[in-house]
């Protein structure tokens, strides 16, 4: 996929396990939430993989060791090996591992998943800016990290010690919502500091080498559900997605969507990666998709017709991307997706 400014969703006729070899899925909002299965999950995955596509989940969560969440998927349903998961811890102690000496001591702000992840790497993880550490990681530790932890990070950076991030994902879902992610913790160093954290995880380059390094996909989809990350990742990474509307994304976010995040497919879960996806066709100074016709008037978009919802968000997503151009669409869309009940 070359990085052009896309104005729609494109149409598929092959079903998308069968047109790929590699689905390169994230795991919070498309797989599980809360740590148990989205609806439809569990059984679309299997016949995908039963088709011959290779599955591989990759997060930015860099909370626990793949063997931690290769068991989680596997006991609900979803036979996964440690070698299938790739995280943000694994792709930042790549990126430490390259600029500090073998043996180095790294002061990790976060859980087992980085601490592993580094000695993997041949570096040594250290809890204190006390420490000598030649580095500092930060990632998710989950709700019950210490307020403390942050205090040991600034120590440390604020003496000059550089600073690495496995994400900065602002928010991440729960089984009761959307609860602070890492980018929320990141935040408070820098605030403390005035630093600037280099980041691995998805969207930026080194999460996507480690999940190719990994997997050796030849011809990948991500599928995801945040535009943020999953989808400007694969932008950046100049590979195809496919956006689910099980996690954070809503309809409104997504007419919204800048180049970066608009995705190549769009569907309600993953039963969307084993069908072809609907073309969205021109239709005079609109776009039709399914049996809705959406066109960009001054101030809103404008939707008629009827069938299934998603077909009517397509089309919707072709009158905003191409009315906005190179540019997050502003025009109002409230009515039209009240009409698709989204």
């Amino acid at each position: 996929m070359s990085q052009r400014v896309r104005t729609r969703s494109e149409g598929s006729g092959q079903a998308l396990s069968e047109a790929y070899d590699t689905a390169l899925l994230d795991l919070d909002g498309v797989v599980y939430a809360g740590g148990n299965a989205i609806a439809h999950a569990v059984e679309s995955l299997a016949t995908a993989r039963e088709g011959g596509m290779h599955l591989a989940y990759v997060t930015n969560n860099a909370l626990r060791t793949p063997d931690a969440v290769a068991e989680h998927l596997t006991e609900l349903g979803i036979p996964t090996g440690p070698d299938d998961v790739i995280t943000s811890a694994q792709a930042v102690a790549r990126l430490i591992s390259e600029q500090v000496p073998a043996g180095s001591r790294v002061l990790v702000i976060g859980g087992e998943g980085l601490r592993v992840a580094l000695r993997e790497r041949g570096l040594e993880p250290v809890e204190s800016a006390e420490d000598d550490p030649a580095a500092v990681v930060q990632g998710f530790g989950g709700p019950d990290l210490p307020w403390g932890r942050f205090a040991e990070a600034s120590y440390a950076v604020a003496r000059g010690v550089p600073w690495f991030a496995s994400n900065t994902d602002l928010t991440i879902p729960s089984g009761r919502g959307i609860a602070p992610g890492n980018g929320a913790a990141v935040e408070v160093v820098r605030i403390a500091t005035g630093a600037e954290p280099q980041v691995a995880g998805k969207p930026l380059p080194p999460m996507h080498r480690e999940t190719i390094l990994r997997t050796g996909a030849k011809r990948p989809l991500v599928v995801g559900d945040r535009l943020d990350t999953d989808i400007e990742g694969a932008f950046n990474g100049e590979v195809d997605s496919l956006l689910v509307l099980t996690g954070v994304t809503d309809g409104a976010q997504l007419l919204a969507a800048p180049p970066q995040h608009r995705p190549t497919y769009v569907d309600a879960d993953l039963r969307g990666m084993l069908t072809g996806q609907p073309e969205v066709t021109e239709a005079g100074e609109g776009f039709r998709c399914g049996g809705w016709t959406a066109t960009a008037g001054e101030a809103r978009l404008e939707l008629d017709g009827d069938g299934e919802a998603l077909d009517g968000l397509r089309a919707l997503c072709a009158a905003a991307w191409t009315a906005a151009g190179e540019k997050a669409c502003e025009l109002d869309g409230g009515k039209a997706l009240a009409k698709l009940g989204l």
